[in-house]
């Protein structure tokens, strides 16, 4: 028994030990350019066996009046790290909605398995260990109840989403998570956009673009008052994951946004709510010169970081009683001073 155990544990290892993928995240002057140091960083610190190629895509297009070319030093430390700065023409969104980026970039791929990362993540253990299914595909669970808003006597949970379903001919009843109550948000798939994944960004990318637009053109009747700035991306994700037979991440995704990322968003917050381990490794990458002399005119990481003044915010919250809503987390670090971005 011992020895035909052995022999199956075996090719499963061998399997998760060549699991190669593309990683996209997006990359442009300002605060991205430094997020994308970083999280390349964390990569290669806390996976040096990533088989796969490191997209940082980078906007381009007349529907950008800002500056969106990462700066030549961050470029070339990216590069050094093994990542491809891969331009793309916005050709819908554009500054217009910064959002549509992760949707636009999807194009440029090669038409091979990828995974999208949010730019303000961190890498905390291997990526190439996790065993995606990327002909199911699925994303990041760590979200709040921040869309649909209810309005009083306006359209319910049900008839909202389910407004989207029949607009794009699909079945609601196999998303529905029946453990949760009949009105309940959670009730009803949706997910953070920090992170997905499919088999081919073509044909994911063209239905999320093409999904996306419709909605913003034309929004279904229950929508009308319905906010979608900032929240198109993750009212449409989870209809184009659903209509390629995906869903809700099973426990085989369990360490994505736990032990083997840390989608932080912003570094005040990371100090105030994540892991000691996403503490860890921030604070790890700084010790490397070269990065260091790269970020250290951006001022959360100067301040938080460097002079160490994270450690203090990160003093003022209790992490086994962390508050139940972010907002107070936000307004204490803003009323001391932390709130640097």
């Amino acid at each position: 028994m011992r020895e035909t155990r052995r022999r199956h544990v075996l090719p499963v290892l061998a399997l998760l030990a060549v699991m190669s993928f593309n990683l996209l995240a997006i990359g442009q002057n300002g605060r991205l350019a430094h997020e994308a140091l970083l999280l390349v960083a964390s990569l290669r610190q806390n996976d040096p066996g990533f088989q796969g190629r490191v997209f940082i895509a980078e906007p381009t297009g007349a529907r950008w009046q800002a500056e969106t070319k990462v700066p030549e030093p961050q470029a070339k430390a990216l590069q050094a790290m093994g990542a491809e700065i891969l331009p793309f023409e916005n050709k819908v969104f554009g500054q217009s909605y910064p959002y549509g980026n992760k949707i636009e970039a999807l194009a440029a791929l090669p038409d091979e398995p990828f995974l999208f990362l949010d730019t303000d993540t961190l890498v905390l253990s291997p990526l190439s260990q996790i065993p995606f299914d990327f002909a199911r595909p699925s994303a990041s669970m760590k979200r709040e109840g921040t869309w649909p808003k209810i309005e009083l006597y306006g359209p319910s949970y049900a008839e909202i989403w389910g407004s989207l379903y029949d607009r794009f001919g699909l079945d609601m009843a196999p998303t529905l998570d029946l453990s949760q109550p009949q009105d309940y948000w959670q009730r009803h798939l949706y997910f953070n956009a920090g992170w997905f994944f499919h088999q081919s960004p073509r044909a994911f990318g063209e239905r999320f673009l093409t999904w996306a637009q419709a909605i913003k053109a034309q929004p279904p009747e229950p929508l009308i008052l319905q906010e979608l700035d900032p929240w198109l991306d993750q009212v449409t994700l989870p209809l184009v994951i659903h209509s390629f037979g995906g869903g809700r991440p099973g426990p085989e995704l369990a360490a994505m946004d736990t032990t083997a990322t840390c989608h932080y968003r912003a570094i005040p917050l990371l100090y105030a709510k994540e892991s000691d381990r996403a503490v860890e490794v921030l604070e790890s990458l700084f010790e490397d010169k070269a990065l260091r002399q790269l970020v250290k005119e951006y001022e959360p990481y100067r301040r938080l970081v460097l002079q160490r003044h994270g450690r203090k915010a990160r003093a003022l919250f209790d992490q086994n009683d962390l508050p139940a809503r972010e907002q107070v987390i936000r307004n204490t670090l803003k009323r001391e001073g932390y709130w640097l971005r």
